[in-house]
């Protein structure tokens, strides 16, 4: 039982890691400040890059444009405000995890690609 909570835990804290991410790209190019908008948002691009990603020979970049789509569809800016908040979303995630990790916290950011 305690390595099902343990693990629903590190879920959680990587799902909040990497919704800090989006809110992070999102606050920094759109000036839009909701975490809570950027926790659902990660939550579907997770979804998204779970389904496609699997896909043999494409699946990395069909799930990649759709994560970017994700992004454009919740906030405002078009698509290349969608790419950067992509881009500032995994360096804020990357210092993140690499700092919790140094700590003893083994996190991703779930939500976020690659991080």
């Amino acid at each position: 039982m305690a390595s099902a909570l343990s693990s629903l835990i590190l879920f959680v804290v990587s799902l909040l890691v990497g919704g800090l991410g989006i809110y992070a790209g999102a606050r920094v190019i759109t000036g839009v400040e909701d975490y809570s908008h950027a926790v659902v948002t990660a939550v579907i691009g997770a979804v998204a890059w779970a389904v496609l990603s699997w896909i043999p020979l494409i699946g990395g970049l069909l799930a990649l444009v759709a994560y970017v789509w994700v992004i454009n569809w919740r906030y405002e800016g078009g698509w290349v405000n969608a790419i950067l908040i992509a881009l500032v979303a995994w360096v804020a995630t990357a210092i993140v995890v690499t700092v919790l990790g140094i700590l003893g916290v083994p996190v991703s950011g779930i939500g976020v690609l690659g991080a």
